[in-house]
């Protein structure tokens, strides 16, 4: 981190190990046998968690949007992303993983988007042909806990690090719903720093690619300008002692600085000689995000996408 409040460091990503070559192929393949296709996204990231490869690769294909960690995003964002979504033609769900919350929905708009084809079906007389769905997403948004919960047992391996779905398999829903899960895939390359970063928070990217206390100094630099109450709240900062650090007259970058550093000694993260430690402090604000103790968070505001 720069002290004097400088734009830290370019981000310079470059992300597309061969196993994600390897499996952009594969679906590729997949997709010739599936009938719908859902993308699940990380609902406090709905753009940067979505690959742009992939509105290529399903073509055609029917399309339905799952909005997944909807647990540890802003209600009122998440309502405005369904919104978003279905003007665009394409239904989204809200989904929790972790608790079942939205599973029901997303079977039945499988069945609902598949009604017409069913009834064609079953007018040539083919009746009781399984509905095959594809399960598409980036490391790291809840794919396979997703095909858990909605399967109703462990039949993919979960873990804490991104990608760790081992291989393809078809998993069989009650109601003649088939799933087949891939790993997740990311894209080449990414269109902006501000992807890479919102992927960062969130634990997509990696901290070997990107370093801990950047990604910590523009997390909290969003923090500051939007969810100012959270962080008051989360680490007993008194209003007015934020207030006159946000008068000061140093730049943004400064601002953030110091109330990093403010965070640091209300948290006691001070290193030998009473200064603060920045890799400790980093890796509190970035874990308090990814774990939801700063509040429920959206990171991407659907004005925002509006006004591109």
């Amino acid at each position: 981190m720069n002290n004097n409040g400088e734009e830290l460091t370019k981000l310079n990503i470059n992300w597309y190990p061969g196993h994600m070559a390897k499996t952009k192929k594969q679906i590729l393949q997949d997709i010739k046998l599936i009938d719908v296709v859902i993308e699940i996204l990380d609902a406090r990231i709905p753009i940067s968690s979505q690959n742009p490869d992939i509105k290529n690769m399903i073509g055609s294909k029917k399309k339905i949007i799952v909005l997944n960690k909807c647990d540890l995003s802003d209600q009122k964002e998440n309502d405005k992303w369904v919104k978003y979504f279905e003007k665009k033609g394409i239904k989204a769900i809200l989904t929790d993983s972790n608790l079942g919350k939205g599973m029901q929905n997303v079977i039945k708009a499988v069945e609902l988007i598949m009604n017409e084809d069913r009834n064609l079906q079953q007018v040539k007389g083919r009746i009781g042909k399984s509905i095959r769905v594809l399960i598409l997403g980036i490391p790291n948004v809840g794919k396979s806990s997703f095909i858990n919960r909605i399967a109703k047992k462990s039949s993919t391996q979960v873990g804490n690090r991104p990608g760790v779905t081992k291989q393809k398999q078809w998993i069989r829903l009650s109601n003649n719903i088939e799933l087949l899960d891939t790993p997740g895939v990311l894209w080449p390359k990414f269109q902006n720093e501000e992807i890479a970063l919102n992927l960062a928070y969130v634990g997509t990217i990696k901290e070997d690619i990107l370093e801990k206390t950047e990604i910590a100094f523009y997390l909290l630099k969003f923090l500051m300008n939007n969810y100012r109450q959270n962080l008051i709240i989360r680490y007993k900062i008194q209003e007015n002692e934020l207030e006159k650090l946000i008068k000061e007259s140093y730049n943004e970058n400064e601002k953030v600085v110091k109330l990093m550093e403010l965070i640091g000694q209300k948290r006691g993260a001070i290193t030998t000689g009473s200064k603060i430690d920045e890799e400790k402090i980093a890796g509190i604000i970035i874990e308090d995000f990814r774990k939801s103790k700063l509040g429920k968070i959206t990171i991407e505001k659907v004005k925002e996408m509006e006004e591109v």
